[in-house]
């Protein structure tokens, strides 16, 4: 079962829970309305679904590179301009291990080292059913992702090569989003929430202090979160 369709199946689960709950909150709740402001902390998974290769200028191409997952805490933060339309800031970061796959003849495997991303994601949402108690929306808008705190691994592979420096260039990417929001009592909500960004970035690292390595590395990461909201 592919990513998506786990994260759909999660979302109608929830929202099946949700319609069989207590009679009682039936009525406990208010709906979307401009001018609301909501705070939301989530569980997050960053899955990356990275492609690209390893390339020097003497040799060509001579190997591929994967990004590890990462799970996380993220908080976000909703504004209503209308009781359909809201834009959507989330913060959070994440830590990722790097691995390159190299030629056979260069030793095969070798850790690159380990990278942090902040993500800062902006999007407009289009709510349906604002004031219902399951209300699903779209979105979609921009982000910008920072590369910090690059470690190289220093650590020799099987061939006796290492990558002892390593960098990331920053860059802007594109965001599409899906998800539900669940009233549950008061001001509190459950969500579910998916997004995909478009994300390439530039790689350029050291093999051994003095083999240059570049790489145009596509990221494109699921980010599938499940949390709790308050509206202000």
């Amino acid at each position: 079962m592919s990513i998506l369709s786990r994260a759909a199946a999660a979302l109608l689960a929830t929202s099946a829970l949700v319609a069989i709950a207590s009679p009682s909150l039936a009525q406990d709740f208010k709906g979307k309305s401009a001018g609301d402001i909501v705070v939301r902390a989530r569980g997050l998974a960053v899955l990356p679904q990275e492609k690209g290769t390893l390339n020097n200028s003497a040799l060509g191409d001579i190997g591929s590179a994967k990004v590890g997952n990462d799970y996380i805490p993220e908080v976000d933060f909703s504004y209503f301009f209308t009781d359909n339309i809201a834009a959507e800031l989330i913060a959070g970061t994440s830590r990722h291990k790097v691995h390159g796959n190299l030629a056979s003849a260069l030793g095969g495997g070798i850790e690159v080292g380990k990278v942090s991303l902040l993500p800062p994601t902006l999007t407009v949402q289009y709510h349906f059913m604002p004031k219902e108690r399951i209300s699903p929306y779209v979105g979609a808008g921009i982000n910008y992702t920072l590369f910090y705190n690059e470690d190289a691994a220093n650590n020799p592979n099987p061939a006796g090569l290492s990558i002892t420096d390593v960098e990331y260039k920053n860059r802007f990417g594109w965001a599409l989003q899906a998800g539900v929001d669940v009233a549950l009592t008061g001001n509190w909500s459950l969500n579910v929430d998916v997004k995909k960004i478009f994300l390439k970035t530039d790689v350029t690292a050291t093999v051994n202090g003095a083999l240059p390595v570049t790489s145009k590395v596509t990221l494109d990461p699921w980010l599938v979160g499940v949390g709790i909201g308050y509206r202000f």
